[in-house]
């Protein structure tokens, strides 16, 4: 069974300005004349860490990690002015052509992929390739059922914890609720709502618990910036039209995919992995079967470092 793949240091590191006043951490690792594919990490909000370096060959891929607006190393920190889908697209392409880069492989998960399939479906010249997990076509029914009703009723004890911050007079929306905490001058409020938030997303993640996912989505740096963006952009239909996946995905037709999705995915159920792939009969959908949402699950890691060896050999 595949492995990642040994730890890495980035070569270079850049700062880029973008709109709004934001300003993006970029890295570059692995080889420099090599396949170039660019990490999108998830939340939004999330950020990128250490071991998404090691999902790729570092002998064959240039390996480009970023973190989003608002989190990881990009500042400011948890700043929503300025952070909507089309912005990160745009910031993309701005790092694309900082780098000198004509097409590159796009490799993401859960809000990675929504925002890869978005950037692909504007840029699809740029594109070699596709590589997603966990996929998040955030429609209003997926945000429902993850932060309002139906994820619930398979985790009532972790729903319980992240029910505990909001009074009963205002659950009948909770990303509502949330946002008026997340986005308050109460800086206790925002930070205990934050990381009920988080860690009611950690404790979904995997199919079996995993102290290492608990721990770094509880961080109240990584929680605050997740908790604060991810209701930002839920609040706003993730600044996305109701079915804008979907209805543009024939803008994929030339571009090669793998879906690569946990049985058990209780974030981002199955579903959407296979309509996008009934959508896109170029991509294959890889099915985990003993896995849920997480890049860390063993048989999610296992398929996708099986993509990035395979991509690598159709494109050399």
């Amino acid at each position: 069974m595949p492995e990642l793949f040994d730890a890495i240091e980035p070569y270079a590191t850049h700062t880029l300005p973008v709109s709004a006043g934001h300003r993006l951490y970029v890295e570059e690792c692995g080889r420099r004349d090599g396949i170039p594919v660019v990490f999108v990490h998830g939340g939004p909000g999330a950020g990128c860490e250490p071991w998404h370096r090691r999902f790729f060959n570092p002998e064959v891929y240039r390996i480009i990690l970023f973190d989003q607006r608002g989190c990881g190393r990009s500042v400011p920190h948890a700043e929503l002015d300025g952070n909507d889908t089309a912005s990160l697209v745009a910031d993309m392409e701005a790092i694309r052509e900082l780098l000198g880069i004509e097409r590159w492989v796009v490799f993401g998960g859960s809000w990675g992929s929504t925002l890869g399939l978005v950037y692909a479906e504007t840029h699809p010249e740029c594109v070699l390739g596709l590589i997603l997990r966990g996929i998040f076509l955030c429609r209003p029914r997926d945000i429902h059922w993850f932060y309002q009703e139906g994820a619930s009723f398979l985790l009532p004890e972790r729903w319980q914890d992240f029910l505990a911050p909001i009074p009963e007079r205002e659950r009948g929306d909770l990303v509502s609720a949330y946002y008026r905490r997340l986005t308050g001058r109460d800086e206790v409020a925002r930070m205990a709502a934050a990381k009920a938030w988080s860690l009611w997303e950690a404790h979904a993640s995997t199919l079996l618990p995993k102290a290492a996912v608990v721990d770094h989505f509880g961080n109240p740096h990584t929680a605050l910036s997740l908790a604060r963006i991810e209701c930002h952009y839920f609040m706003h239909d993730s600044f996305l039209q109701q079915d804008q996946i979907l209805d543009n995905v024939h803008r994929l037709r030339d571009i090669p995919g793998v879906i690569v999705h946990g049985r058990y995915d209780v974030v981002c159920p199955v579903e959407q992995a296979w309509l996008l792939q009934r959508a896109w009969p170029g991509a294959e959908l890889r099915v985990v079967p003993d896995a849920g949402h997480s890049a860390l699950e063993p048989g999610i890691v296992d398929a996708l470092v099986r993509a990035t060896e395979q991509t690598a050999m159709r494109l050399r």
